[in-house]
């Protein structure tokens, strides 16, 4: 089997992308998704709050994701449910495994990586006690309330104030549990302000900074959970333990972009984002593999993962037609003070259609900053910000007529102090 364009992944960066390429001229295209429906964790997500930025409107997941799912119909654009790909390689051959056919082996001229991240485990932490019965990750808890139809538990408490662990402290209350409180072992959250306020704060739910669980109690369901205070190096203090008593412990203690395909591709990755390299076309290091989505960084809004995923897409079926120039001019990105990543890692001017968006997070809390771009010393361009945290990704956009005007060195992204103002 030979295709154009075969996306990875049928979640709202697979379906965005397949609908690009498709749009801009990739006859062949084929969505490969592994669960047995398109729409990836939209399905899961009945909250609102999706599309703001592309619709202008309050949809929730399920229907933001359906926008694109009659879109890929409508273009006739195929795609495999239930398909699990195993194995990629450099020169884009894909081998993959269906329930009827068994493993099929598929030759793709341009391959999009969409694959979305998943949870940390318990397992990823490290808690001492027993393995009872009522821990869960955010996630896992979310799809058997909103899809399975099964009520986890009744006391909870949540530990990480993640944007998925906020979102299910409101929705265990709404469904009739304690939610007695969330946990985040920083101190400021790693979740939008918005759901704080929405989550939280409109359901009189604490929040906990600088704490943590540091034991897990019960045999068969869990009857409780030791929580304690953490010191600035995050160990626990030992005076300022306590009991809690719940029989659920939710989860929302970071994101993994699910790169085994990419790594064994030989892709190189960015060992702070976890997800692969990748340039303005959202090209990785590798010809013709493309990428976008969280499986390239974890993305606040599902709104920022269709314009990225747009972006791939685009390319890769300009890839296809021998439209995506390549050449020597290459500038790397990088992020100094206060600045944690920039995506994407490289720029080629000439591949730029107006403009590009760069991405990025900072390392803590700023207030009163500008985020300043430099090339060999030289400001490119500034933004003003009047706080900046690690929850919210931050974005600047540069156009191409200043890019074209770039010589040598890195592009340089940094936070500068406001002083006398």
């Amino acid at each position: 089997m030979i295709r154009d364009v075969v996306v990875i992944g049928g979640g709202p960066a697979g379906l965005a992308a397949a609908i690009e390429a498709k749009k801009n001229g990739a006859e062949d295209v084929l969505i490969i998704e592994r669960d047995k429906r398109l729409g990836g964790i939209l399905q899961q997500c009945i909250h609102n709050g999706f599309g703001l930025h592309i619709f202008k409107e309050q949809l929730t997941g399920p229907e933001y994701a359906n926008r694109f799912i009659d879109e890929v119909k409508n273009y006739k654009i195929d795609y495999m449910l239930d398909t699990m790909v195993i194995k990629i390689d450099k020169d884009r051959n894909i081998i993959a495994l269906t329930p009827n056919d068994g493993i099929i082996n598929i030759k793709s001229k341009a391959i999009v990586l969409t694959m979305g991240c998943r949870e940390r485990t318990r397992g990823a932490l490290n808690i001492p006690g027993n393995r009872p019965s009522g821990i869960f990750t955010a996630g896992a808890a979310q799809r058997f309330i909103n899809m399975e139809g099964y009520m986890v538990g009744k006391k909870v408490v949540v530990l990480g104030s993640g944007d998925i662990g906020l979102i299910m402290a409101r929705r265990m209350t709404l469904e009739g549990a304690e939610v007695k409180m969330v946990l985040e072992l920083m101190p400021y959250s790693t979740g939008l302000k918005r759901n704080i306020a929405q989550c939280l704060h409109d359901f009189d739910i604490p929040l906990y900074f600088n704490h943590t669980v540091v034991r897990i109690h019960g045999r068969k369901r869990l009857e409780g959970v030791t929580i304690a205070e953490v010191d600035s190096e995050r160990k626990p203090i030992k005076e300022t333990e306590r009991f809690v008593e719940c029989d659920t412990l939710l989860l929302s203690v970071g994101l993994i972009p699910e790169n085994e395909l990419t790594r064994e591709a030989n892709i190189p990755i960015d060992n702070i984002t976890s997800g692969p390299i990748v340039d303005e076309s959202m090209q990785t290091m590798v010809e013709g593999i493309f990428a976008c989505g969280n499986v390239v960084h974890v993305h606040d809004l599902v709104d920022y993962v269709t314009f990225e995923s747009r972006i791939a897409g685009r390319s890769a079926a300009k890839f296809v037609k021998g439209q995506l120039s390549f050449n020597d001019k290459s500038f790397k990105t990088k992020g100094t003070y206060g600045i944690r990543y920039v995506v994407p890692h490289r720029i080629d001017p000439l591949n730029v259609d107006d403009s590009v968006n760069f991405f990025m997070r900072v390392d803590n809390v700023y207030k009163n900053v500008y985020l300043t771009v430099k090339n060999n010393g030289q400001i490119i361009t500034k933004v003003r910000k009047a706080i900046v945290t690690p929850g919210e990704m931050e974005s600047v956009v540069v156009k191409r007529s200043i890019l074209e005007k770039l010589n040598k060195g890195d592009i340089e992204f940094t936070l500068e102090e406001i002083k006398n103002d």
